[in-house]
């Protein structure tokens, strides 16, 4: 078996220098070095006896799990479905709150290797930013390479266990159903820029409009925060600049419910003058006047499967499961003023 001096050795740098890299000190390391020590590691097969003694005598070890913002409905929809599988388990989960700050999530991630977590779990959208997915993807290897396991949600960048659900095709069907309803004048609230969510589903409607005839004008796009007020703003922005909008698609729940709010404010009527969809089908989405035709995406199942796979160490190779995404048809939306329904 190898040693932490086998290591060392290998990499051609100082035992402490390759104690820092496996047990990810504070104490920086360039670049060059963490890759030489990565390396060694994984030709060797290193394990840390230290941390496989942990794993092996502990299996109520604790799972770290980063989220954008916990309070957000789509991240407790998801947490929901990660602490059923980790209760049913006995395990603790430690949850950090990244509030879409990538520095943030990469800090979390040092704090939970040093903690020595069973797993890590990464929730939520990844960012469309080259170095920060290097830096990221770099120190979970490491703490992959000492025995950690680590799944994520709704990220392209991590070549492991994902799951991943399909928001370019639920982009996809919100764009068909504008369609049907004959909907040509449509405003997007769309969430963050920075964010490969709102890319793939925005990418998503823009195709299926396409393919009916139609364009998106970038006019009619308004980029806001993935929350209600920020959903309320966009709306007011997208009807005072295009006033004869029949449609307001949102591409989350949370600003869609900001949408009506402000359609109300206005005194326009839902569906009659326009027309508002959503995006997640957040339970509160059925509870709002009018109720909310949103795409459902399962996001509880979405929890209880990636801390299956975290916790799954039978894995042979990076594992992905795709979940679907579903239209469903409430009270919100209706046929176009003067258009032409699709069958």
């Amino acid at each position: 078996m190898a040693t932490l001096s086998d290591v060392a050795r290998r990499a051609g740098v100082s035992p402490a220098t390759a104690s820092r890299v496996i047990n990810g000190s504070s104490k920086p390391v360039t670049d060059e070095l963490r890759e030489r020590v990565l390396q060694a590691v994984a030709e060797l097969q290193y394990v840390p006896n230290a941390h496989a003694q942990l794993l092996a005598r502990s299996h109520r070890g604790p799972v770290g799990v980063v989220v954008h913002d916990v309070s957000d409905p789509y991240f407790s929809e998801i947490t929901r479905g990660l602490q059923r599988v980790a209760t049913d388990q006995g395990r603790l989960l430690m949850i950090c709150n990244s509030y879409r700050d990538p520095d943030r999530e990469l800090e979390y991630v040092e704090l939970l290797r040093g903690h020595q977590v069973a797993a890590i779990i990464l929730a939520g959208s990844g960012y469309h930013n080259a170095e920060f997915v290097r830096l990221l993807n770099g120190k979970l290897a490491a703490y992959e390479a000492t025995g950690g396991r680590v799944a994520v949600i709704g990220r392209h960048e991590h070549s492991g266990d994902a799951v991943m659900p399909d928001n370019h095709r639920g982009g996809w069907l919100l764009g068909q159903e504008l369609c049907r309803l004959g909907h040509d004048r449509i405003g997007v609230v769309a969430g963050p820029r920075v964010l490969t969510t709102t890319t793939d589903r925005l990418t998503g409607l823009r195709e299926a409009l396409v393919e009916h005839g139609r364009h998106l004008p970038a006019e009619h796009i308004r980029y806001a925060d993935f929350d209600r007020d920020s959903g309320a703003a966009a709306t007011a922005a997208l009807l005072d600049a295009e006033p004869g909008l029949t449609a307001i698609a949102a591409l989350n729940d949370s600003m869609a419910i900001g949408a009506l709010s402000l359609l109300r404010s206005r005194g326009v009527s839902v569906p009659e003058q326009v027309s508002v969809f959503g995006f997640d089908d957040m339970p509160t989405a059925r509870d709002v006047t009018p109720t909310l035709t949103t795409v459902r995406l399962p996001l509880v199942e979405m929890g209880v499967r990636a801390m299956a796979l975290a916790l799954d160490a039978g894995g042979t190779g990076p594992r992905v499961e795709s979940l679907a995404a579903e239209l469903v048809r409430r009270d919100s939306s209706g046929p176009a003023k003067g258009g032409a329904l699709l069958d």
